[in-house]
């Protein structure tokens, strides 16, 4: 199984390469591509179904995600050995509601990936770019898969949103969480991923490590380092998992 994990930034990344490989330090060989540079971690227990783990930090934002992620899956396609799997992986911000939510420290996988400011403004209130009549703003990995990995790291599962602008205002939050009532989580890179994901016809899901709640920026408050921690913990236990869900998946199809 061939995976492609995308982080915006050299922490996000560092921290899974730390969590696939099970070392502290990042001497894995990096792989280079037009403009960007995979690095790939032997993993540390990949079971008994073949797993290679290529880790790109691709920059900040959707543009940036989709254009990594879209490098690297078109050269692995050239070369004859495509991916199977897309993960945009990082840190998030947690949306914390009266039923359910996702505090900091905590994981959230994605069993739908959404575009939640790609559209347009009216005098009513905030139009999707389906609204308009073209475009998508959702995109769904497989079910079997998210509950694969929810399992194996103890995520919850529920809407990510993808935002081009952070969102820091009580205000925001809360129209936001209004229009998106099943989001547990936003970021900034996810929906970019799942795009090039989707042109290439892969599947794409989203992993975030929340370290702040979505709403006021206060920094004081925010906790990136448990949030980097949880998620290389997480990518310990998910490499194994994605091998043995790959290998039950090639036992049904056999």
């Amino acid at each position: 199984m061939r995976v492609l994990v995308v982080t915006a930034v050299a922490a996000e990344r560092d921290a899974v390469v730390r969590g696939v490989s099970g070392a502290a330090g990042t001497d894995a060989p990096e792989i280079p591509l037009p403009g960007f540079a995979l690095v790939r971690p032997a993993p540390a227990a990949p079971g008994s179904f073949p797993l290679v783990v290529d880790v790109l930090a691709a920059g900040v934002g959707p543009a940036a995600a989709a254009s990594g992620a879209a490098t690297a899956l078109t050269a692995a396609a050239l070369s004859g050995s495509p991916y199977d799997l897309v993960v945009s992986a990082g840190i998030g911000g947690g949306f914390v509601g009266a039923v359910r939510g996702a505090p900091v420290g905590s994981l959230v996988v994605s069993d739908t990936i959404v575009a939640a400011d790609l559209g347009a403004e009216t005098p009513d209130g905030f139009v999707p770019v389906t609204g308009l009549g073209f475009g998508t703003v959702t995109h769904r990995p497989p079910r079997s898969l998210v509950r694969a990995v929810a399992e194996a790291t103890g995520a919850e599962r529920g809407d990510v949103l993808t935002v081009s602008t952070v969102t820091g205002s009580a205000r925001r939050a809360a129209d936001l969480a209004a229009r998106h009532p099943r989001a547990l989580a936003e970021a900034m890179e996810g929906f970019g991923v799942a795009e090039a994901a989707a042109a290439h016809g892969v599947p794409a899901l989203e992993l975030r490590a929340v370290s702040n709640p979505v709403g006021p920026r206060d920094r004081a408050a925010w906790r990136i380092g448990d949030a980097l921690g949880a998620l290389a913990d997480a990518f310990g236990r998910i490499s194994p998992a994605l091998a043995a869900h790959r290998a039950e998946e090639a036992e049904v199809t056999s």
